[in-house]
């Protein structure tokens, strides 16, 4: 059992010592320059070719009003700010991650950023706000309605970023995947049927660092599904990158999807 002494901290101020508040917890890797290393932190989600790719499709962030869902631990938050968007407003509902990013906007001074601390879907119901991109990568595929999830974010912005997993077959196929995945189902939303299967979390909810969603299991849209809803919702996609039906976690793909 944790003293309550120890809790406190007996040295100098420093980014190391905000970062090791969450010692082992952390996804991500932070850059060089930030004079603090994270644990065990592998992901390079603060220099992330997603991001850069996003900044090239819609002619950069610069002078941007950015809804960000999921941030994380702020790495895209980082990079969109350093890029020069005009503001930046993060939702993030895992109360550890919304703390590290509080952290990650102290060490590096992200004032243009925001960070609000509650449940995306909520948040996209109740807004009137309207923002110029909506970034949503990592998310989706935590979601248990992800179809109303994408409705919402029609609400919000005529330009959305997704970097999702998706779902397929082989993803029962594969030994370290295949019992988290159910047999795939339709569901049938405003009418219309989509695909998808229920993605079961599992031991994963017993690390600290717990990052996916709020429920012991979320839902995977089917690729042609996650295509369909996105133009059920007046988008039209632009530009898919990153396409990887063979990564490690599951099939991924980044696009860019516009509503004129």
């Amino acid at each position: 059992m944790m003293d309550i002494l120890d809790a406190y901290v007996a040295t100098s101020p420093s980014a190391q010592n905000a970062v090791d508040i969450f010692k082992d917890e952390w996804s991500s890797k932070f850059p060089a320059s930030a004079g603090a290393t994270t644990t065990p932190g592998s992901a390079a989600l603060f220099e992330d070719a997603r991001i850069d790719w996003l900044s090239k499709t819609i002619g950069g962030f610069s002078g941007k009003r950015i809804l960000e869902l999921g941030p994380l631990e702020a790495g895209h938050t980082y990079m969109m700010h350093q890029a020069g968007a005009e503001s930046i407003l993060a939702v993030e509902a895992n109360s550890r991650s919304y703390l590290k990013c509080l952290c990650v906007k102290e060490i590096f001074d992200l004032n243009h950023a925001r960070f609000l601390y509650g449940d995306a879907m909520a948040y996209l119901s109740e807004t009137n706000e309207r923002f110029d991109v909506c970034v949503a990568s990592g998310i989706l595929y935590h979601m248990v309605h992800p179809i109303e999830f994408l409705g919402n974010i029609a609400r919000v912005s005529d330009t959305i970023f997704l970097w999702t997993h998706y779902y397929n077959d082989s993803l029962r196929t594969r030994p370290n995947l295949a019992k988290q995945f159910e047999q795939p189902y339709d569901i049938e939303v405003n009418g219309k049927a989509y695909t998808v299967s229920r993605r079961n979390y599992q031991e994963a909810l017993n690390w600290a660092g717990f990052c996916g969603g709020g429920k012991p299991w979320a839902f995977w849209l089917t690729r042609d599904s996650l295509m369909r809803a996105i133009a059920d919702f007046g988008f039209t996609v632009e530009a898919i990158e990153f396409d990887h039906p063979d990564h490690p976690n599951g099939p991924a793909l980044a696009l860019v999807a516009h509503k004129a």
